[in-house]
Order: C-alpha cells, then sequence, then structure tokens
C-alpha cells in the first residue's frame, strides 16, 4: 500500500499541492462576485447610454426620459447611479453605472464638472471610513473604476471644456476618452481626428488610461490584441440597443437610407476594441484605481488629518517654552529682590556697628 495520500498526484513524486492556488482563488472570487464602477461623461445627445446598453446587453434606463429644451436650460448637472446585477457563465458581475444628466449643456459650463469631481472625492471618502473602521469585511466599493469621456465628433479637436474637466479628473480617475458617433465621419476624418486628439492630449499634459505593456511570456495572439488596441486609442464609436435583420443575419446595428452601421464590425467602428479592452483590463482598471489613485487620495487625507495635530503641538511647545521663560523670568526677579534685601541688612548692620564704635571711643 502507497503511503502517498489519496489526495496526493501518483505522477509527481514531489507534489505537494499549492499549486491548486490559482483554482481556490478563482472559486472564491467566482463565489463571492465581482464589483466595477464606471462613469460616462459627456455632453447630452452623444449616445452615451446607448453605449453603455450595447456594451453589456441590458437596459440600465428603462424609464430615461429626454428632458424638453426649457427644462434644459435650467439644469444643472446631475449625478445618477444605477445599479444592475449580470450573470454570464456563472460569474456575477456587479456593475454600476455613474451619469452625469446636464454636463455641457449650460450656457456658462465654468463650474459644471465640480459635483463630478466632489462625487468622486466622496466616493474615496466613504471607502477611506469603512477601510479605518472596525467592520471591515463587508466593504462595498463604490470607488470609479473608468471614466469614459465622450468627446464630439463635430468640434474637430477638444474643446476648452474638455481639456479643463479632463486636467481636472486625470489624477483621480481612470480616464478614457471616447469619440461619440463614429457614423458621422469618414475613415479619413476620423484618423485625422484621432491623430489631432493624441497630440493635443499631450500637448496639454492630460494623462489618460494606459494599457499595460504585455510581459514577455505572454502569447503572441494577446501581444497583437493589446498592440491593436493601444493603436486603436482614442476609441471612435458608436452603439445600438436595436437588432436588425441583415442577408438573414441579425447584428446589432442602425439602419440609415445609405446602409447599415454593424456597431460590431472593426471596419465600422471601434465598438469592440473599446469592449475588449473595457473586458481583458477590468482587473487592471480595479488595480489602479485601488493602488494609485485611492493612494494618492489616502496620502493627501492623512497629510490633512496630521496637520491640525502637528500646529496644535506646536503652539502646545511654544506654550510650554513661554510658560518657562516665565517662570525663569520670576525666579530671577525673586533672586535679584532677595540680593537687594541682604545688601540692604548688610549695609544697616555696618552702619549700626560703625555707630557703636564711635560711641565707645568717645567716652
Amino acid at each position: 500500500m502507497s503511503s502517498r495520500s489519496e489526495f496526493g498526484n501518483p505522477e509527481a513524486p514531489g507534489y505537494v499541492g499549492f499549486a491548486n492556488l490559482p483554482n481556490q482563488v478563482h472559486r472564491k472570487s467566482v463565489k463571492k462576485g465581482f464589483g466595477f464602477t464606471m462613469m460616462v461623461v459627456g455632453e447630452s445627445g452623444l449616445g452615451k447610454s446607448t453605449l453603455v446598453n450595447s456594451l453589456f446587453l441590458t437596459d440600465l434606463y428603462p424609464e430615461r426620459q429626454v428632458p424638453a429644451a426649457s427644462d434644459v436650460i435650467k439644469r444643472t448637472v446631475k449625478i445618477e447611479a444605477s445599479t444592475v446585477e449580470i450573470e454570464e457563465r456563472g460569474v456575477k458581475l456587479r456593475l454600476t453605472v455613474v451619469d452625469t444628466p446636464g454636463f455641457g449643456d449650460a450656457i456658462d459650463n465654468t463650474n459644471c464638472f465640480e459635483p463630478i469631481v466632489q462625487y468622486i472625492d466622496d466616493q474615496f471618502e466613504k471607502y477611506f471610513k469603512d477601510e479605518s473602521g472596525l467592520n471591515r469585511r463587508n466593504i462595498v466599493d463604490n470607488r470609479i473604476h473608468c471614466c469614459f469621456y465622450f468627446i464630439n465628433p463635430a468640434g474637430h479637436g477638444l474643446k476648452p471644456l474638455d481639456v479643463q474637466f479632463m486636467k481636472m479628473l486625470h489624477n483621480k480617475v481612470n480616464l478614457v476618452p471616447v469619440v461619440a458617433k463614429a457614423d458621422t465621419l469618414t475613415k479619413a476624418e476620423m484618423d485625422r481626428l484621432k491623430a489631432r486628439l493624441r497630440t493635443e492630449i499631450g500637448e496639454h499634459g492630460i494623462r489618460v488610461y494606459q494599457l499595460p505593456d504585455c510581459d514577455t511570456d505572454e502569447d503572441e495572439e494577446y501581444k497583437e490584441q493589446v498592440k491593436q488596441l493601444k493603436a486603436a486609442m482614442p476609441f471612435a464609436v458608436c452603439g445600438s440597443s436595436q437588432q436588425i435583420e441583415v442577408a438573414g443575419k441579425k447584428i446589432r446595428g442602425r439602419q440609415y437610407p445609405w446602409g447599415v452601421i454593424d456597431v460590431e464590425n472593426p471596419n465600422h467602428c471601434d465598438f469592440i476594441k473599446l469592449r475588449t479592452m473595457l473586458m481583458t483590463h477590468m482587473q487592471d482598471l480595479d488595480d489602479m484605481t485601488h493602488d494609485s489613485h485611492y493612494e494618492n487620495y489616502r496620502s493627501e487625507r492623512l497629510a490633512r488629518q496630521a496637520a491640525p495635530k502637528a500646529r496644535a503641538a506646536s503652539v502646545t511647545g511654544a506654550d510650554d517654552v513661554s510658560e518657562k521663560d516665565r517662570m525663569i523670568q520670576e525666579k530671577d526677579a525673586e533672586l535679584r529682590r532677595m540680593q537687594d534685601m541682604l545688601q540692604r541688612m548688610q549695609a544697616q548692620i555696618a552702619q549700626s556697628s560703625s555707630s557703636s564704635l564711635q560711641s565707645v571711643g568717645s567716652q
């Protein structure tokens, strides 16, 4: 009878079992499920909601109504978060999409980005407090892991609002610029617009999300996929929540008088590349949020928290020094008074002794 455990691998004499750790992590992660929060920002009418519904094959906004022009004039930027549970092949994803209706729609857009920046900071602050609390077992992570910023294709580049907004957010969130309504431009026009956007993003020092470099041990197919994704950024997309039939095949697309746009056709737009980037690098977006953007916020938060204590300690130290100086000064003054009294007493004794000697001599 063999002495090796029945749970071991009889084909490997030196088998221990820690090679199963990835399987354990996989089972635990699948059982727990995954969470991902993304934000979509851009002017109204650029197809943000349609694109999100197309990406995840769901309807996040079943009751949304298009507001009238009179309502849009008075409306300020709002933050609307929608959460949906998606399951695919036994893997559960808790998807939260944060929409920002009203962004860029007003006549004066000076402060339209402030509610968005405040919302991102609020999620960091909530996670910071939960992480610092006593019960950290069931922390709900609502931090923004990715922000799709929609660029108007009719603008021939970045507008001042685009530059200012992206500069405000590029240190707080993984920023992914997206050219909306790609079906309104020819391929040559889109190539020129992409080149211009890359140049302007670099000139303004805007840091957008960069795909990580591949390791040397990665297979060639994955390396080629990452190379194509990097070359396609910023992604030019168009979405559709409708299925139409073309040549006996149903596709997700848009019907025009001159033809059909298949959103999942790489020759028509970058929809597939955007979805591939999001799905294959979702964990990297999560890691970047935690290891970079949240750590920056956490460091600044702890520095702000420590600053009042440092100031109080310096003030207390200064008070202690001044109190010691005051006590030393009082001691010195008292010592001088005692010395003066001693000198006066010695003078009086000397004067009385002199008077006594004089009286004795006269007798």
